[in-house]
């Protein structure tokens, strides 16, 4: 698990492309704030979590516990989730606006373009 990567990763640079695409220009992992968010707007104030849905707990198919050392797994994925929402928390007491993309929502390119436009072009 050490050689898991936390940035670059191919979900990642996927919404990059699609943000990229529509003419956004945006910040990467900006760690002056709170959970160092992977794609920021500065001057729109957003902020784009890519979440694994395996790391982040996201119930889906793909996003199951492995049978061995449950509790482990359960506490790591249950803190990752207290975790996340204790960020965005933070980050709308700042004033910015959030969105996560799902790993699995990427099965779907289109819908997770339509979602971007939606969240890019809201006040």
């Amino acid at each position: 698990m050490q050689s898991v990567g936390t940035r670059d990763t191919g979900p990642e640079l996927a919404v990059r492309q699609f943000v990229h695409g529509l003419g956004v220009r945006y910040r990467l992992h900006a760690r002056d704030l709170p959970g160092s968010p992977d794609i920021v707007l500065p001057a729109q104030h957003k902020a784009i979590f890519v979440h694994g849905c395996f790391w982040h707990g996201h119930s889906y198919r793909w996003g199951r516990l492995p049978k061995s050392r449950v509790k482990y797994w359960s506490d790591k994925v249950a803190g990752n989730r207290r975790r996340d929402r204790r960020v965005r928390v933070a980050l709308r007491r700042q004033g910015w606006q959030t969105m996560v993309v799902w790993q699995c929502e990427l099965r779907d390119p289109a819908r997770v373009l339509l979602r971007l436009v939606g969240f890019l072009e809201r006040a």
